[in-house]
């Protein structure tokens, strides 16, 4: 039973590094500002279009750079999930011979 719990354990931990090089994106204004993240929720780079710069105000961009951020988040969101919910399925199912099941 310990060698179960310990081998979840581990799935866990390669989980976390395989999501560290899943790379996600948030963009608003056609691409104007783009947010890149991992799926562990690490913002990695901000990009902002020269020409957008130039013309926006500053609480433009800053309510522009809050929901590209959000976009990404809940991205990286969306695929954690999704990973960690395929991965807790395979581990169910390799406890399920501690049930009789």
């Amino acid at each position: 039973m310990l060698d179960k719990i310990f081998a979840a354990q581990q799935k866990a931990e390669e989980i976390k590094k395989r999501l560290d090089t899943v790379s996600v994106y948030g963009e608003v204004e056609n691409g104007a500002i783009k947010i890149t993240s991992t799926a562990n929720k690490t913002i990695t780079a901000v990009s902002i279009d020269e020409a957008f710069l130039k013309s926006a105000d500053k609480e433009e961009l800053e309510e522009l750079l809050l929901t590209a951020i959000n976009k990404a988040l809940s991205n990286a969101e969306e695929v954690s999930a999704t990973e960690m919910q395929s991965s807790a399925q395979d581990m169910l199912g390799g406890l399920g011979g501690l049930f009789g099941q």
